[in-house]
C-alpha cells in the first residue's frame, strides 16, 4: 500500500469498469474525487499533496479516458462505484478528497458508510439545494452564457480559465466528453440531491470545507452553509480562487488539506 508511483496516467478496474487514475506519492491513502474535468497527472495540486500522502485520483466514468457503462447514468451509480473501490482497502481507512462535483459524490460516500473513511475533505462542492424554488443554488453553466461562466468560475480568468483555441483536438475531444458526462449525471434535479441533506448528520469523522473565497458557481455562503450540516465540521476560505482552487491555489489548497491530516 505505501509503493511510489511515477505522476502518470494509470488504468484501475472495478468491477466491470475501466477508470484512468492517476497514483502518485506513498503513505496513507488519499482518493481524490475531481470536479468538472479531470486534472492533469502532472497537475501541482497532486505534485504538493503527493508529498504528505498517497493520491490516487481516477477519472469519472466517461470522463477523460475512463470508460462509461451504458447503464451508468446517475449519480447514485458512481456512489457505488467508489465505495467497492475503497471496499479494495480492507486493511485500512482512507482520507476522501472531493472537488466541486467530486464533492458531492464525496458528501454521499460519507454520508453513506463514514466508518470505511478516517477523514473527509469538501472543495466548493455540490449536492444540496439550500434555498427555495426560485433560488439558484448552483450557476446553472450549461445553460448560462459562457462568457458569465468563465468569469464567475476563477478569481483570475484570464490566467486560470483554459483557452480553447489553444487546446489540441484530442484535448476539446476530452473537454466535450467530461462535459457530456457531467450534463448527463448532473442535469436533472440540477446539481444536487433533494435527499443529501437530510443524511449528512451521518457524517461522524473529522471534516473540513474548503472554499474558493471567489468562487461565484457556489458562494461561500452555500459552502458556510453546507459545513453546517455536517456535525463539527471546519470551514476555511482560499483566498485569490474561484471554484477551482485546485487549479488558482494549488498549493495552499493542498497544505491546508495536509495540515488537515497531520493534526
Amino acid at each position: 500500500m505505501a509503493e511510489t508511483v511515477l505522476s502518470r496516467a494509470d488504468r484501475i478496474r472495478v468491477r466491470d469498469v475501466d477508470l484512468e487514475v492517476v497514483r502518485r506519492g506513498s503513505g496513507r491513502t488519499l482518493l481524490f474525487l475531481h470536479g468538472f474535468h479531470p486534472l492533469d497527472p502532472d497537475a501541482r495540486f497532486f505534485e504538493r499533496l503527493s508529498r504528505g500522502a498517497r493520491v490516487l485520483a481516477p477519472s469519472h466514468p466517461g470522463f477523460g479516458a475512463s470508460s462509461r457503462p451504458g447503464d451508468f447514468e446517475t449519480v447514485y451509480d458512481l456512489v457505488h462505484l467508489y465505495r467497492e473501490l475503497i471496499d479494495d482497502f480492507a486493511d485500512e481507512k482512507i482520507t476522501l478528497v472531493g472537488a466541486s462535483f467530486g464533492g458531492w459524490l464525496a458528501a454521499e460516500i460519507a454520508a453513506s458508510c463514514p466508518h470505511r473513511l478516517d477523514r473527509l475533505v469538501l472543495i466548493d462542492a455540490l449536492g444540496l439545494k439550500l434555498g427555495d424554488r426560485e433560488t439558484q443554488d448552483v450557476l446553472d453553466i450549461f445553460n448560462t452564457h459562457p462568457d458569465t461562466v468563465r468569469r464567475r468560475s476563477w478569481h483570475d480568468p484570464d490566467s486560470a480559465a483554459p483557452d480553447f483555441d489553444a487546446m489540441s483536438d484530442e484535448a476539446l475531444t476530452r473537454h466535450a466528453r467530461d462535459w457530456e458526462a457531467l450534463s448527463l449525471y448532473g442535469w436533472e434535479p440540477y446539481m444536487y440531491n433533494p435527499r443529501l441533506k437530510r443524511w449528512l448528520g451521518r457524517i461522524a469523522l473529522p471534516t473540513l470545507v474548503l472554499w474558493g473565497a471567489s468562487d461565484g458557481v457556489v458562494t461561500p455562503d452555500y459552502g458556510r452553509d453546507y459545513a453546517a450540516l455536517i456535525p463539527g465540521a471546519r470551514f476555511g476560505l482560499i483566498d485569490g480562487s474561484g471554484h477551482h482552487p485546485e487549479v488558482e491555489r494549488p498549493d495552499a489548497l493542498a497544505t491546508d488539506i495536509l495540515d488537515f491530516l497531520g493534526r
